[in-house]
């Protein structure tokens, strides 16, 4: 009898908990539009990382090397990829990409597809390997690693024939193959001029859309490395936001429609129209976020006569409130110098920038508020989602409430000049519009007002505001909510 009554028990229990995980699938938003893949998850999580630049063009002082460097220049005597490592992770950012073959064909890694490679140059007597140096380094650190390799080579007297498409391939396989899990793989849109190629200085053109093949390349790196988001001019995964000043437009769309008539029918670096990769597409066919490219120096590679030209703390905040903070990612150049070490003040800047961004958002002022809402669709999908630091929880409205609004209260009067927003992007982009309202002498005040919001959005008030109360209101919206966060922090001091 009772092993009977135990057993009809566990029937109910088994038969409820399907039932419950029934309803709430049922009750859940649908996702709206374009979704991101869990590799595009994961890289929006990283907000930022570094894109390092270290060839024989550092020893050169040029900015593009013409690849006919001699490999005996490249001997940086004090290189530390830990010390380079520690100095990126202190900047906040959370992964690294690593030049390991730049435009002028030389390979930081031991390729057995040219001689142009860091085994002829004196680094660690002919036995070294750079990309697997700062490979380690990352992993250590608990950063994220990614290689770019350039397309286009200068020295390579293959180039701009079939046969050098099938070397590049190789040195991605190369790459693929030796260097554990990576997060990106980065190709930019510099194609085809004049070079060094095979000791010939001549211009090779070839028809970027075209010669490399991107598609049979891509479908290597989607079975190779299939967490590799492919950063390109235009996508695959993630797409050149279209300046090399690090920010994003100000209304900034994860998503993205390729427009055949502006020369977007095969995506690929560099293709000529960028007109709509800063803003993106509403409502677009495929997910494709923004990344933000910019240096920390005025140039990728080191240049001594730069001293005192390194972007300030400051100076990389602002930054990161207008890519980071628009959503898309924040791609910070780091540039070793001849030693093979960061300057002290590129150390110094990237110290005061990742202390200042973690000081800043390290308390939600939300947190001590009782939140009101308008609507919420059910339990599970309550305000208090917003608070627990869960991009994928959230607070969702009923269907047909697509305007909800949100008050906050607080017993003893706040300060703050910074509000974060963010989507659960897994049910897609769905906002196109809020404003935010304080109570200043009793009466509703407009603060501040975004448009997009996607995986984070940061409205940086014009001045600090003192209140008890604020609301949230989203005035525009296709579908219901399915916000993660709503906060409100004071931005610290340097």
């Amino acid at each position: 009898m009772i092993k009977r009554l135990y057993c009809i028990s566990f029937f109910i229990l088994h038969f409820s908990f399907f039932i419950i995980n029934d309803i709430s699938a049922q009750i859940a938003p649908k996702p709206y539009g374009a979704l991101p893949s869990d590799r595009q998850l994961a890289w929006h999580e990283l907000d930022m990382y570094g894109l390092v630049h270290f060839t024989p063009t550092t020893f050169e002082n040029k900015e593009w090397g013409y690849g006919d460097a001699n490999p005996a220049i490249f001997n940086p005597k004090e290189f530390d990829a830990d010390k380079i490592v520690a100095a990126i992770k202190a900047g906040g950012l959370k992964g690294m990409i690593f030049v390991s073959k730049h435009h002028d064909g030389f390979c930081l890694f031991p390729s057995k597809t040219t001689d142009y490679n860091i085994s002829k140059s004196p680094f660690r007597d002919g036995k070294g390997d750079m990309v697997k140096e700062f490979e380690q380094a990352c992993r250590k650190a608990g950063l994220q690693f990614g290689v770019y390799c350039s397309p286009w080579d200068r020295n390579n007297s293959k180039y701009g024939t079939d046969e050098y498409v099938k070397i590049y391939r190789e040195q991605l396989k190369e790459l693929y193959s030796n260097y554990g899990s990576l997060f990106m793989s980065w190709h930019d849109g510099a194609n085809g001029g004049d070079g060094f190629y095979g000791g010939e200085k001549s211009t090779r053109k070839i028809d970027r859309s075209v010669y490399y093949g991107w598609d049979t390349t891509w479908a290597m790196t989607r079975k190779m490395q299939p967490m590799a988001n492919i950063f390109s001019d235009i996508g695959w995964d993630v797409r050149w936001v279209g300046n090399e000043s690090g920010y994003a437009n100000e209304t900034s769309w994860s998503t993205f429609t390729a427009l055949p008539e502006k020369g977007y029918a095969i995506p690929g670096p560099g293709l000529s129209d960028y007109s709509i990769n800063p803003i993106g597409t509403r409502g677009g066919t495929t997910w494709v976020p923004a990344e933000c490219d910019v240096p920390l120096r005025k140039g990728w590679f080191y240049h001594p006569e730069e001293k005192g030209k390194v972007k300030t703390a400051e100076q990389l905040f602002q930054l990161y409130l207008k890519s980071v903070g628009r959503g898309a990612n924040l791609d910070l150049g780091i540039a070793p110098d001849t030693r093979g070490l960061l300057d002290d003040e590129d150390v110094a800047s990237l110290s005061g920038f990742g202390k200042l961004v973690e000081n800043s958002f390290k308390t939600n002022l939300a947190s001590t508020a009782s939140l009101k809402p308008s609507n919420v669709r059910a339990k599970q999908f309550g305000v208090s989602n917003l608070l627990d630091n869960d991009r994928y929880s959230y607070w969702a409205t009923a269907d047909n409430i697509t305007t909800p609004e949100l008050i906050l209260t607080w017993e003893k009067e706040v300060e703050f000049d910074l509000i974060r927003l963010r989507e659960n992007i897994k049910l897609g982009q769905r906002i196109g519009a809020l404003e935010v309202d304080a109570m200043v002498d009793g009466q509703w005040k407009e603060v501040g007002a975004a448009t997009s919001i996607g995986s984070c959005r940061i409205i940086p008030l014009k001045m600090p505001v003192k209140t008890k109360q604020i609301r949230l209101r989203i005035t525009e919206s296709p579908v219901c909510i399915a916000l993660s966060e709503f906060g409100v922090f004071k931005k610290a001091s340097l």
